[in-house]
């Protein structure tokens, strides 16, 4: 095992000297999008006729690979559980230059592998999406069930799958605002399924600290926001239950979700822009769901990125969790959301690049002026 990681392959650690041995590895963990990894092995001539790993039995294609960070005094994290799911191999005459790149994403590609036509009658989208996770093994999120209003019954338009059932699952959760993803903990093996509302209620799990010589644990952030995205819809369908002229309504100019500042979109903008929205609904609730999905993907609006190691933060980040950045100014300090870590692993270290977001950004200004930063 390297000092702060640990692969494990079809459920068995590898050996010391496969370390010494790989060149590279990365993990992406994303709070919306499949996982995903990348291991570079040098190859060499293996004495025979063959290649070295090229065609390791351990490394074939949907050979399960793990990923498990090692931290002391805390409990492990499994940063990814997934499979080989491709090769590229670069060789080079004398081979001291080649090298093997084994890429793959997360337990969610198994979902991934038939397409489906099939009809969901008398339910709910979160009972749908646990219904899924369970024909594969995954435990469902305790929260797939949160904001679950929006029901299918036989009476009204029923829910129709034409795709595989991650595709399917996603497509439902963008339409709700929620998220969609399978992922580990502590553990290989033990997968969750997650059809969740965005957690942003809970408290950081980390602190980024920038602007402090003695406990900075960031040396440098980037941040951008831009309020070109809707803070406002409207939306109108007539419905076959319902004979009113004007049919129901569903406009929103709120997400629904914890504002993670002082100032929303809308708020920080100084000015509101609406869309209008037009789809398919049984009655006015699932009409306003529709709506505050899409205002809850538009809403994130203030965006950070930047770079730190696990010896330095003694932590390790994860997406689809709350973290509050300190030193970056009162616009863009507070809260955030991680939404995307790529981690790089060495054999002594362990690097978290990292895209944090939120749907708010601090207080409005007071007056001009002021001294460079830093200073």
């Amino acid at each position: 095992m390297a000092g702060t990681f640990q692969v494990v392959i079809n459920g068995t650690p590898v050996e010391d000297d496969f370390y010494t041995k790989m060149a590279a590895l990365e993990v992406e963990e994303n709070a919306d999008e499949p996982g995903a990894f990348v291991m570079k092995l040098p190859v060499a001539t293996d004495g025979g006729t063959d290649l070295t790993f090229v065609n390791d039995p351990r490394l074939q294609p949907f050979a399960n690979v793990a990923v498990v960070v090692k931290q002391e005094d805390q409990a492990d994290q499994c940063v990814f559980d997934g499979y080989v799911l491709s090769h590229k191999l670069h060789l080079e005459t004398g081979a001291a230059s080649s090298l093997l790149e084994v890429w793959g994403q997360d337990a969610s590609w198994l979902m991934n592998l038939e397409e489906k036509a099939r009809e969901w009658v008398d339910v709910t989208d979160g009972s749908v999406a646990n219904s899924i996770f369970g024909e594969y093994g995954f435990a469902p999120a305790d929260e797939n069930t949160d904001e679950d209003a929006v029901s299918h019954p036989e009476s009204g338009h029923s829910l129709m799958q034409r795709a595989t059932d991650i595709q399917f699952l996603r497509n439902l959760a963008r339409r709700n605002g929620k998220l969609c993803r399978v992922a580990a903990e502590d553990k290989p093996g033990q997968l969750t399924g997650y059809f969740i509302t965005p957690p942003l209620d809970g408290e950081p799990t980390v602190t980024l600290a920038l602007n402090d010589a003695a406990a900075a644990t960031v040396s440098a952030l980037d941040f951008e926001w831009d309020v070109t995205r809707p803070s406002a819809v409207n939306a109108r369908q007539a419905l076959l239950t319902d004979a009113s002229e004007d049919g129901a309504s569903g406009n929103a100019a709120d997400s629904g979700l914890a504002a993670l500042d002082e100032r929303d979109l809308a708020t920080f903008a100084g000015r509101a822009t609406t869309v209008l929205l037009t789809t398919v609904v049984d009655d006015a609730g699932e009409l306003a769901a529709r709506a505050q999905g899409l205002l809850r993907e538009s809403g994130w609006f203030l965006r950070c990125e930047g770079e730190t190691d696990a010896s330095r933060l003694k932590a390790v980040l994860r997406a689809a969790t709350v973290v509050q950045v300190d030193g970056a100014g009162a616009v863009h300090s507070g809260k955030y959301f991680v939404w995307k870590v790529r981690h790089s692993f060495t054999q002594d270290a362990h690097k978290m690049r990292f895209s944090l977001c939120r749907n708010a950004a601090g207080p409005a200004p007071s007056g001009a002026g002021g001294l460079p930063f830093g200073l």
